[in-house]
């Protein structure tokens, strides 16, 4: 892959300056989150909409912008340097493709301009109990009943499902094959009877996951996505397609120049944490990780477009050397700010402690974040799946 400069980007970043210069000052410069408010989420589709570009990360065919690449890292960059609300990832680099490759056309019509018109938020509905790492070990039964799906079962750790207004949810359809040919794809509206949602409070203080329960909900045969037993195949399309967004290349680098803004305002003895010799050569360790990382995601995308097999491990390995910086810089940040940074300040769409702590806009939501990121290695599957699947694909190379 050629990694040359491209003379054409530079205009390309000025566009989308030129654009968020005009986007209302309220969603823009917002506190550290590792997702948007459900309004300001569905403002800022609706903004992205009507100027063209409510789909970033998806083909012209399919109503996106078809940006390349280094087109939408660059997109990317910029909305995180803004502090512009996150878009709805769920929909957009998940199920969206999944709807694009395997949705009927009625399908098609029923989702995309909700998700484009930013008036339909997503959730997913995968792991449970006793069916993380291992997904096909999910017993979650969709049972057909004329022209519908009767669904009993459990998931867990489902992000954000108390803002959802739909989820798309893998269940078992099939327990006479093999495991991971029952599985099926269903999508199904939050608000219908029998489903219900409980909150989890996580180790960063906040709510963002939820337990989710079906107790006889009815769904309709035509949210089948794809045909029964099924699921599986389009799982794997849509967690390959997992593996490079989990990298969040945005949002390690907001992650830098948090870390560089403490060393340069933290007093360290008679001068500032950046001058300290040993301190400047972490940050020059983790910036250079920083680099790679983006020029494997680069790669790693490039090699997709193209349906590269080689791409799934590349991905795996792009997974495991992303998620472990985001938990070392997220210490180093700690770290930095000494004793403010092990408070567990409030988390930023809260309300802030009523006692002002020295430090305390630089710390607020430092200590939640590093929380947070202990499950980055976990979630999307895990460091060491991640490691069997290279293994296995090194293997048969």
């Amino acid at each position: 892959m050629d990694f040359q400069p491209d003379a054409g980007l530079a205009a390309f970043r000025q566009e989308v300056r030129d654009f968020l210069v005009q986007v209302p000052a309220e969603l823009k410069g917002l506190q550290r989150c590792t997702r948007s408010p459900r309004e300001q989420i569905m403002r800022w589709q609706k903004l992205l909409q009507a100027r063209g570009w409510g789909a970033p990360y998806w083909a012209k065919e399919h109503g996106g912008t078809g940006w390349s690449v280094p087109q939408i890292l660059v997109f990317d960059d910029e909305c995180s340097a803004a502090g512009t609300p996150t878009q709805d990832a769920f929909v957009h680099k998940m199920l969206g493709p999944v709807l694009n490759a395997f949705a009927t056309p009625e399908q098609k019509a029923e989702h995309l301009p909700a998700i484009f018109n930013g008036e339909r938020l997503w959730c997913q509905g995968f792991s449970e109990p006793g069916a993380g790492s291992d997904l096909a070990a999910l017993r979650t039964r969709a049972e057909r009943d004329g022209d519908h799906y009767v669904i009993n079962g459990q998931k867990i750790w489902t992000s954000y499902a108390h803002h959802a207004d739909w989820i798309f949810l893998l269940v078992r359809t099939d327990f006479e094959v093999k495991k991971q040919a029952g599985i099926s794809f269903l999508l199904v509206d939050m608000n219908t009877p029998g489903v219900t949602v409980r909150p989890i409070r996580s180790i960063d203080d906040a709510h963002h996951l939820n337990e989710t329960f079906f107790d006889n909900v009815r769904v309709p045969v035509g949210n089948l996505i794809g045909a029964e037993g099924q699921g599986w195949n389009i799982t794997k399309f849509l967690l390959n397609n997992e593996h490079a967004t989990t990298a969040d290349l945005p949002e390690l680098k907001r992650y830098m120049r948090e870390l560089r803004l403490f060393a340069t305002a933290i007093p360290a003895g008679e001068g500032r944490l950046i001058e300290r010799t040993e301190f400047a050569l972490k940050l020059a360790r983790l910036d250079a990780e920083l680099q790679a990382i983006g020029m494997l995601v680069q790669r790693v995308a490039q090699m997709e477009q193209r349906h590269d097999p080689a791409s799934h491990v590349l991905g795996s390995m792009l997974k495991i050397r992303a998620t472990e910086l985001q938990q070392r810089i997220t210490e180093v940040q700690l770290e930095a700010l000494g004793d403010y940074g092990a408070v567990a300040y409030a988390h930023p769409h809260e309300a802030a402690p009523a006692q002002a702590y020295p430090l305390q806009e630089l710390a607020r939501g430092i200590a939640n974040d590093m929380f947070l990121r202990r499950a980055s290695t976990i979630y999307g599957g895990t460091s060491e799946v991640q490691r069997g699947i290279i293994a296995k694909m090194l293997f048969q190379l």
